[in-house]
Protein backbone atom coordinates (compact mmCIF):
# COMPACT_ATOMS: atom_id res chain seq x y z
CA UNK A 1 0.00 0.00 0.00
CA UNK A 2 2.74 2.47 1.01
CA UNK A 3 4.60 1.70 -2.21
CA UNK A 4 1.61 3.13 -4.08
CA UNK A 5 1.28 6.31 -2.05
CA UNK A 6 3.52 8.42 -4.29
CA UNK A 7 3.18 6.35 -7.46
CA UNK A 8 1.45 9.08 -9.46
CA UNK A 9 4.06 11.59 -8.41
CA UNK A 10 6.88 9.22 -9.35
CA UNK A 11 5.33 8.65 -12.78
CA UNK A 12 5.95 12.31 -13.51
CA UNK A 13 9.27 11.88 -15.33
CA UNK A 14 11.20 14.82 -13.83
CA UNK A 15 10.54 13.41 -10.35
CA UNK A 16 10.75 9.65 -10.82
CA UNK A 17 11.78 7.23 -8.09
CA UNK A 18 15.10 8.97 -7.37
CA UNK A 19 13.44 12.37 -7.10
CA UNK A 20 10.84 10.96 -4.73
CA UNK A 21 13.57 9.54 -2.53
CA UNK A 22 15.16 12.98 -2.39
CA UNK A 23 11.81 14.56 -1.49
CA UNK A 24 11.27 11.99 1.26
CA UNK A 25 14.71 12.75 2.71
CA UNK A 26 14.23 16.53 2.67
CA UNK A 27 13.64 18.95 5.52
CA UNK A 28 11.50 22.06 4.95
CA UNK A 29 10.43 24.99 7.11
CA UNK A 30 7.27 26.99 6.46
CA UNK A 31 7.22 30.43 8.06
CA UNK A 32 3.62 31.49 8.55
CA UNK A 33 0.74 29.00 8.68
CA UNK A 34 -2.04 31.23 7.40
CA UNK A 35 -3.61 31.00 3.98
CA UNK A 36 -0.38 30.48 2.05
CA UNK A 37 1.39 28.40 4.65
CA UNK A 38 -1.46 26.02 5.39
CA UNK A 39 -1.88 25.20 1.70
CA UNK A 40 1.88 24.80 1.28
CA UNK A 41 2.05 22.48 4.29
CA UNK A 42 -0.74 20.20 3.13
CA UNK A 43 0.66 19.91 -0.41
CA UNK A 44 4.15 19.14 0.87
CA UNK A 45 2.90 16.63 3.44
CA UNK A 46 0.91 14.83 0.75
CA UNK A 47 3.97 14.89 -1.52
CA UNK A 48 5.94 13.02 1.14
CA UNK A 49 8.46 15.60 2.34
CA UNK A 50 10.42 13.94 5.13
CA UNK A 51 10.19 16.70 7.73
CA UNK A 52 8.15 19.89 8.05
CA UNK A 53 8.68 22.59 10.65
CA UNK A 54 5.73 24.97 10.92
CA UNK A 55 6.59 28.37 12.37
CA UNK A 56 3.74 30.70 13.28
CA UNK A 57 3.12 33.32 15.94
CA UNK A 58 -0.67 33.46 15.64
CA UNK A 59 -3.84 31.62 16.64
CA UNK A 60 -6.90 30.48 14.66
CA UNK A 61 -9.87 32.85 14.31
CA UNK A 62 -13.17 32.29 12.57
CA UNK A 63 -12.28 34.85 9.87
CA UNK A 64 -9.38 32.57 8.86
CA UNK A 65 -11.63 29.69 7.84
CA UNK A 66 -12.60 31.22 4.48
CA UNK A 67 -9.12 30.56 3.09
CA UNK A 68 -6.87 28.74 5.60
CA UNK A 69 -7.36 25.14 4.62
CA UNK A 70 -5.97 23.22 7.58
CA UNK A 71 -8.30 24.69 10.22
CA UNK A 72 -11.90 24.11 11.26
CA UNK A 73 -14.51 25.69 13.53
CA UNK A 74 -13.27 23.80 16.57
CA UNK A 75 -9.78 25.28 16.12
CA UNK A 76 -11.27 28.77 15.92
CA UNK A 77 -13.51 28.25 18.97
CA UNK A 78 -10.52 27.05 20.97
CA UNK A 79 -8.24 29.81 19.69
CA UNK A 80 -5.67 27.13 18.92
CA UNK A 81 -2.17 28.19 17.85
CA UNK A 82 -2.01 27.84 14.08
CA UNK A 83 1.23 25.88 14.09
CA UNK A 84 -0.18 23.33 16.57
CA UNK A 85 -3.55 22.97 14.82
CA UNK A 86 -1.83 22.61 11.45
CA UNK A 87 0.60 20.00 12.75
CA UNK A 88 -2.22 17.96 14.29
CA UNK A 89 -4.07 17.96 10.98
CA UNK A 90 -0.99 17.05 8.92
CA UNK A 91 -0.15 14.06 11.11
CA UNK A 92 -3.53 12.63 10.11
CA UNK A 93 -2.91 13.44 6.44
CA UNK A 94 0.45 11.65 6.33
CA UNK A 95 1.77 9.88 9.40
CA UNK A 96 5.04 9.22 7.59
CA UNK A 97 6.04 12.87 7.60
CA UNK A 98 7.77 14.31 10.63
CA UNK A 99 5.94 17.49 11.64
CA UNK A 100 7.12 19.97 14.25
CA UNK A 101 5.09 22.95 15.43
CA UNK A 102 6.95 26.07 16.55
CA UNK A 103 4.63 28.61 18.15
CA UNK A 104 7.04 31.48 17.69
CA UNK A 105 7.68 34.76 15.98
CA UNK A 106 10.64 34.50 13.61
CA UNK A 107 13.31 36.95 14.74
CA UNK A 108 17.02 37.48 14.24
CA UNK A 109 17.55 35.89 17.62
CA UNK A 110 15.82 32.58 16.83
CA UNK A 111 16.22 32.32 13.04
CA UNK A 112 19.15 29.91 13.17
CA UNK A 113 17.39 27.65 15.67
CA UNK A 114 14.24 27.52 13.58
CA UNK A 115 15.70 27.45 10.07
CA UNK A 116 19.33 26.35 10.36
CA UNK A 117 18.71 22.62 9.98
CA UNK A 118 16.43 22.62 6.93
CA UNK A 119 17.22 22.63 3.21
CA UNK A 120 14.41 24.89 2.01
CA UNK A 121 12.19 27.63 3.45
CA UNK A 122 8.76 28.67 2.17
CA UNK A 123 7.34 32.12 2.83
CA UNK A 124 3.83 32.19 4.24
CA UNK A 125 4.24 35.55 5.98
CA UNK A 126 2.36 38.80 5.52
CA UNK A 127 4.96 41.55 5.95
CA UNK A 128 8.16 42.78 4.33
CA UNK A 129 10.11 42.97 7.59
CA UNK A 130 10.00 39.19 8.02
CA UNK A 131 10.77 38.60 4.35
CA UNK A 132 13.91 40.73 4.54
CA UNK A 133 14.95 38.69 7.57
CA UNK A 134 14.23 35.45 5.68
CA UNK A 135 16.26 36.69 2.74
CA UNK A 136 19.22 37.69 4.90
CA UNK A 137 19.20 34.34 6.66
CA UNK A 138 18.79 32.29 3.48
CA UNK A 139 21.56 34.09 1.62
CA UNK A 140 23.86 33.99 4.65
CA UNK A 141 23.40 30.23 5.11
CA UNK A 142 23.01 29.31 1.43
CA UNK A 143 19.47 27.95 1.86
CA UNK A 144 16.90 28.38 -0.96
CA UNK A 145 13.64 30.11 -0.09
CA UNK A 146 10.45 30.84 -2.02
CA UNK A 147 8.67 34.16 -1.66
CA UNK A 148 4.92 34.40 -2.07
CA UNK A 149 2.24 37.00 -1.38
CA UNK A 150 -1.45 37.51 -2.07
CA UNK A 151 -4.07 40.18 -1.49
CA UNK A 152 -7.51 40.72 -3.01
CA UNK A 153 -7.42 38.54 -6.15
CA UNK A 154 -3.74 39.11 -7.00
CA UNK A 155 -0.72 36.99 -6.12
CA UNK A 156 3.01 36.72 -6.77
CA UNK A 157 5.74 34.08 -6.41
CA UNK A 158 9.54 34.13 -6.76
CA UNK A 159 12.19 31.58 -5.79
CA UNK A 160 15.56 32.66 -4.42
CA UNK A 161 18.50 30.29 -4.87
CA UNK A 162 21.54 31.92 -3.18
CA UNK A 163 24.41 32.33 -5.64
CA UNK A 164 22.19 31.42 -8.59
CA UNK A 165 19.29 33.86 -8.76
CA UNK A 166 18.61 37.42 -7.71
CA UNK A 167 17.80 37.68 -4.02
CA UNK A 168 14.77 39.43 -2.55
CA UNK A 169 16.69 42.67 -1.93
CA UNK A 170 17.90 42.74 -5.53
CA UNK A 171 14.23 42.99 -6.56
CA UNK A 172 12.94 44.98 -3.56
CA UNK A 173 15.83 47.16 -2.32
CA UNK A 174 13.40 48.93 0.01
CA UNK A 175 9.92 48.12 1.30
CA UNK A 176 7.03 49.81 -0.52
CA UNK A 177 6.10 53.28 0.68
CA UNK A 178 2.71 54.85 1.17
CA UNK A 179 -0.58 53.13 1.87
CA UNK A 180 -0.56 49.52 0.68
CA UNK A 181 -3.59 47.25 0.25
CA UNK A 182 -3.98 44.62 2.95
CA UNK A 183 -6.36 41.75 3.55
CA UNK A 184 -8.18 44.03 5.99
CA UNK A 185 -8.69 46.88 3.49
CA UNK A 186 -8.86 45.06 0.14
CA UNK A 187 -9.98 41.60 1.24
CA UNK A 188 -8.58 38.38 -0.16
CA UNK A 189 -10.03 35.48 -2.13
CA UNK A 190 -9.29 31.93 -1.08
CA UNK A 191 -8.45 30.79 -4.63
CA UNK A 192 -5.58 33.26 -4.99
CA UNK A 193 -3.84 32.16 -1.80
CA UNK A 194 -4.21 28.53 -2.83
CA UNK A 195 -2.92 29.28 -6.33
CA UNK A 196 0.14 31.14 -5.07
CA UNK A 197 0.88 28.35 -2.59
CA UNK A 198 0.63 25.81 -5.41
CA UNK A 199 3.17 27.77 -7.46
CA UNK A 200 5.49 27.95 -4.46
CA UNK A 201 5.21 24.21 -3.82
CA UNK A 202 5.78 23.49 -7.51
CA UNK A 203 9.12 25.28 -7.26
CA UNK A 204 9.81 23.54 -3.95
CA UNK A 205 9.32 20.08 -5.45
CA UNK A 206 11.57 21.01 -8.36
CA UNK A 207 14.31 21.99 -5.91
CA UNK A 208 13.79 19.07 -3.54
CA UNK A 209 13.72 16.45 -6.29
CA UNK A 210 17.13 17.51 -7.59
CA UNK A 211 16.40 20.18 -10.20
CA UNK A 212 17.44 23.33 -8.34
CA UNK A 213 19.77 24.25 -11.20
CA UNK A 214 16.71 24.68 -13.45
CA UNK A 215 15.14 27.33 -11.21
CA UNK A 216 15.57 30.74 -12.82
CA UNK A 217 14.06 33.00 -10.18
CA UNK A 218 11.42 34.26 -12.59
CA UNK A 219 8.52 36.18 -11.11
CA UNK A 220 5.04 34.71 -11.62
CA UNK A 221 1.96 36.85 -11.05
CA UNK A 222 -1.69 35.96 -11.35
CA UNK A 223 -5.14 37.39 -10.83
CA UNK A 224 -7.83 34.80 -10.20
CA UNK A 225 -10.62 37.32 -10.84
CA UNK A 226 -9.51 38.30 -14.33
CA UNK A 227 -7.69 35.02 -15.07
CA UNK A 228 -4.58 36.96 -16.13
CA UNK A 229 -1.36 35.04 -15.52
CA UNK A 230 2.07 36.49 -16.28
CA UNK A 231 5.63 35.23 -16.12
CA UNK A 232 8.22 37.98 -15.80
CA UNK A 233 11.76 37.29 -16.98
CA UNK A 234 14.18 36.54 -14.15
CA UNK A 235 15.51 39.78 -12.70
CA UNK A 236 19.26 40.13 -12.81
CA UNK A 237 21.30 40.18 -9.64
CA UNK A 238 22.00 43.72 -8.46
CA UNK A 239 25.80 44.14 -8.64
CA UNK A 240 25.53 46.49 -5.66
CA UNK A 241 23.06 44.43 -3.63
CA UNK A 242 23.93 44.90 0.05
CA UNK A 243 22.75 41.36 0.83
CA UNK A 244 23.81 38.82 -1.81
CA UNK A 245 26.79 40.80 -3.21
CA UNK A 246 28.15 42.84 -0.29
CA UNK A 247 26.94 40.24 2.21
CA UNK A 248 25.78 42.76 4.76
CA UNK A 249 22.94 41.12 6.62
CA UNK A 250 21.45 44.08 8.43
CA UNK A 251 18.19 42.32 9.24
CA UNK A 252 20.06 39.61 11.11
CA UNK A 253 21.97 42.08 13.25
CA UNK A 254 19.14 43.21 15.53
CA UNK A 255 18.15 41.01 18.46
CA UNK A 256 14.79 42.71 19.08
CA UNK A 257 12.02 43.74 16.74
CA UNK A 258 9.96 46.86 16.37
CA UNK A 259 6.17 46.54 16.70
CA UNK A 260 4.50 45.24 13.54
CA UNK A 261 0.97 45.98 12.33
CA UNK A 262 -0.51 42.67 11.24
CA UNK A 263 -2.04 42.33 7.78
CA UNK A 264 -5.79 41.88 7.84
CA UNK A 265 -6.03 41.83 11.63
CA UNK A 266 -6.54 45.42 12.87
CA UNK A 267 -3.81 44.46 15.28
CA UNK A 268 -0.25 45.22 16.36
CA UNK A 269 2.33 42.69 17.44
CA UNK A 270 4.67 43.62 20.27
CA UNK A 271 7.82 41.59 20.85
CA UNK A 272 10.12 43.61 23.04
CA UNK A 273 10.51 41.62 26.25
CA UNK A 274 13.69 39.70 26.93
CA UNK A 275 12.16 37.43 29.56
CA UNK A 276 9.31 34.90 29.50
CA UNK A 277 5.83 35.51 30.90
CA UNK A 278 4.17 33.24 33.46
CA UNK A 279 0.70 32.98 31.94
CA UNK A 280 -1.15 31.72 35.06
CA UNK A 281 0.38 34.56 37.07
CA UNK A 282 -0.59 37.09 34.39
CA UNK A 283 -4.14 35.70 34.41
CA UNK A 284 -4.36 36.39 38.15
CA UNK A 285 -3.05 39.92 37.67
CA UNK A 286 -5.58 40.65 34.92
CA UNK A 287 -8.56 39.25 36.81
CA UNK A 288 -9.63 42.61 38.33
CA UNK A 289 -9.77 44.36 34.93
CA UNK A 290 -10.67 41.52 32.59
CA UNK A 291 -12.86 39.26 34.68
CA UNK A 292 -14.84 36.80 32.60
CA UNK A 293 -12.85 37.36 29.41
CA UNK A 294 -9.60 35.60 30.33
CA UNK A 295 -8.77 32.34 28.55
CA UNK A 296 -5.38 30.70 28.63
CA UNK A 297 -3.56 27.45 28.05
CA UNK A 298 0.10 26.50 27.74
CA UNK A 299 0.39 28.36 24.43
CA UNK A 300 -1.25 31.75 25.02
CA UNK A 301 -3.44 33.95 27.21
CA UNK A 302 -6.27 36.03 25.79
CA UNK A 303 -8.16 38.80 27.59
CA UNK A 304 -10.29 41.84 26.77
CA UNK A 305 -8.86 45.12 28.07
CA UNK A 306 -9.92 48.68 27.22
CA UNK A 307 -11.87 47.77 24.06
CA UNK A 308 -8.94 45.72 22.75
CA UNK A 309 -8.14 42.03 22.84
CA UNK A 310 -4.77 41.21 24.34
CA UNK A 311 -3.13 37.89 23.44
CA UNK A 312 0.13 37.14 25.27
CA UNK A 313 2.50 34.28 24.51
CA UNK A 314 4.97 32.61 26.92
CA UNK A 315 7.99 34.23 25.25
CA UNK A 316 6.63 37.70 26.07
CA UNK A 317 5.27 38.44 22.63
CA UNK A 318 1.78 39.92 22.45
CA UNK A 319 -0.83 40.71 19.82
CA UNK A 320 -3.07 43.67 20.60
CA UNK A 321 -6.19 43.46 18.47
CA UNK A 322 -8.50 46.41 18.01
CA UNK A 323 -5.93 49.03 17.03
CA UNK A 324 -3.28 49.67 14.38
CA UNK A 325 -1.74 52.48 16.44
CA UNK A 326 1.68 51.30 17.65
CA UNK A 327 1.64 53.86 20.46
CA UNK A 328 -1.68 52.60 21.80
CA UNK A 329 -0.49 49.00 21.53
CA UNK A 330 2.74 49.74 23.37
CA UNK A 331 0.84 51.57 26.10
CA UNK A 332 -1.55 48.65 26.65
CA UNK A 333 1.36 46.23 26.70
CA UNK A 334 3.27 48.25 29.27
CA UNK A 335 0.15 48.72 31.41
CA UNK A 336 -1.02 45.14 31.55
CA UNK A 337 2.05 42.99 30.80
CA UNK A 338 4.92 45.21 31.92
CA UNK A 339 8.26 46.26 30.47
Amino acid sequence: MEDQRYSRQERFAPVGHVGQQRISASRVAIVGCGALGSAQAELLARAGVGFLRLVDRDYVEVSNLQRQLLFDEADAAEGAPKAVAAANRLRKVNSGVGVEAAVADLTAANAEDLLGDVGLVLDGTDNFETRYLLNDFAVSFGIPWIYGAAVASYGIRMAVIPGQTACFRCVYPDPPTGVQPTCETAGVLGPVTTAVAALQVGEALRILSGHADEVTGSIATLDVWTSVVRQVSPPGRDPMCPCCVQRRFVHLEGRRRAPVSLCGRNAVQIHERSRPVDLPDLARQLEPVAAGSIRFNEFALRAAVEDCELTVFPDGRAIIKGTTDVGVARSLYARYVGN
